[in-house]
């Protein structure tokens, strides 16, 4: 039995057994609804679905279509009214009608274009700064003229006594500055001014001798041979002559010990600074042997050692800067001279005077350091110059020597090195001195000619012509 309001189905089919037009189409609206239990829920509670109305459907967009087999009923549930079966037999229809998408998608299509073209172009631009920089760098530390084996290098006065003595006197006291001249310390003067005095005293009796045998001798050279003889008169002249000859070397002795007593004040040989003072009044100075240092305050200098890849970029004359270590602002110079020579193990000599080599080659070799002699042109306010500091030495380009501006040097630098990584290295001509002169000849020293000695005729002429001629007037 069947109900009046009620429809009948095939159960093979999909076609509707009765001629209920309203039934029909009440089957149809649940077989394309997405979701029919919604639906009939809404209708049961006498609402109408929710339809969103800014929803818009994209271009050529087309609603799936479900292929039905067999339509299933829908479970079971009470009878509607009739009103109610009424409303869900009308679903409500939206007063606005969906806006209209243009069929041309154009204007999106190129945004999406333009989208992609800039994601590609900022790739392929951070790609290439990737490896502009990682050139720069390998370039930098492979190529570039710097190094962080510097050095800082002074001049030490090694200042050792003349004469040895006693120390009465030290005048000076560890790191002080003294200038040129200043005395050090003072050696007990007192046997040297004894020395002084007795020289002084024979050379008084060397000229008192000297004054009589002179006029003794003068007197025979005026007397006739009936007076005197030639031999007389050549014994007297000779006695002149040694004691002459003595006056002269008491000269030297109180010359030798006027000099030793001014010796014993030792005196500084340069302007600079007392370092490792361990002296002490009463120590015995040794002549000869080193007891004080002071250090050339005008002498200091930087040693840079860079390794031989990078010595085709350095001229002499370059501007260089040292950086020492906990100190921003570096230290200005130019290259002054190149170190021509180093080391070399296999070289020393071993048995029979021959060459000792080393067998062993490494697979990878390290580059020899070369040192670079910068002579300081420029120091900053509040940097101190010691002897041992560590520098980070730079060498600056052709372009960078003539600036002082800091932009043009970086930008000149940076051309360097996109050259030397395009073309390679390419050394710098008359850079550094030519060793030998043009010819390749090699030069050699004048050997001196020995002086013939000296005769007593020489030394004395016409002391003794013959031993019948009487001297001649000197």
């Amino acid at each position: 039995m069947q109900s009046p309001g009620s429809t009948s189905r095939d159960p093979t089919t999909s076609d509707v057994a009765g001629p209920r037009p309203r039934a029909v189409e009440r089957d149809v609206l649940r077989i394309a609804s997405p979701a029919p239990s919604e639906k009939a829920g809404a209708a049961l509670e006498g609402r109408s679905p929710t339809v969103d109305r800014n929803e818009r459907l994209p271009i050529d967009a087309k609603p799936p279509l479900k292929t039905v087999d067999r339509i299933e009923p829908p479970p079971a549930a009470p009878k509607p009214p009739p009103e109610t079966v009424d409303r869900i037999e009308s679903p409500p229809v939206d007063p606005k009608p969906p806006l209209k998408v243009p069929a041309s998608g154009h204007p999106a299509r190129m945004a999406r274009f333009a989208r992609d073209l800039l994601k590609t172009a900022a790739t392929l631009f951070i790609l290439a700064l990737a490896v502009l920089a990682a050139l720069v760098i390998w370039d930098s530390y492979v190529t570039a003229p710097w190094t962080r084996d510097g050095t800082v290098r002074v001049q030490v006065a090694a200042i050792a006594p003349l004469v040895s003595g006693q120390i009465t006197e030290v005048r000076i006291v560890d790191n002080q500055y003294v200038h040129k001249g200043d005395v050090l310390y003072v050696i007990d003067p007192f046997d040297f001014q004894v020395a002084l005095d007795t020289g002084k005293a024979q050379l008084r009796q060397k000229a008192a001798d000297l004054q009589v045998k002179r006029v003794q001798a003068e007197r025979r050279q005026h007397l006739t041979n009936l007076a005197t003889t030639p031999e007389e008169q050549q014994l007297f002249a000779g006695a002149a002559t040694q004691a002459q000859a003595a006056f002269d070397a008491a000269q030297q002795q109180v010359a030798q010990a006027d000099i030793n007593l001014k010796r014993t004040e030792v005196r500084s040989p340069v302007n600079g600074y007392v370092t490792n003072l361990l002296m002490r009044v009463g120590d015995f100075a040794h002549a000869g042997m080193t007891n004080i240092s002071v250090i050339d305050a005008d002498s200091y200098w930087i040693d840079g050692y860079f390794e031989e890849t990078k010595m085709a970029h350095i001229c002499v004359g370059d501007r260089a800067e040292a950086a020492l270590m906990g100190y921003r602002d570096p230290i200005v110079g130019r290259v002054e001279t190149v170190t021509r020579g180093i080391s070399v193990a296999n070289a020393a000599p071993s048995t029979q005077g021959l060459p000792s080599v080393d067998p062993v080659y490494t697979w990878i070799r390290l580059a020899q350091r070369v040192p670079v002699r910068i002579r300081i042109t420029d120091v900053p306010a509040g940097v101190p110059l010691v002897s041992g500091m560590t520098a980070t030495v730079t060498i600056r380009g052709a372009e960078a020597r003539e600036s002082d501006g800091w932009l043009r040097q970086s930008f000149a630098s940076l051309a360097d090195r996109l050259a030397d990584i395009v073309h390679s290295q390419r050394p710098s001509p008359a850079c550094l001195p030519r060793i030998g002169d043009e010819n390749g000849a090699t030069a050699t020293l004048s050997t001196p000619t020995p002086v013939a000695p000296l005769t007593p005729a020489e030394i004395n002429p016409g002391l003794a012509p013959d031993m019948n001629t009487s001297p001649r007037a000197r």
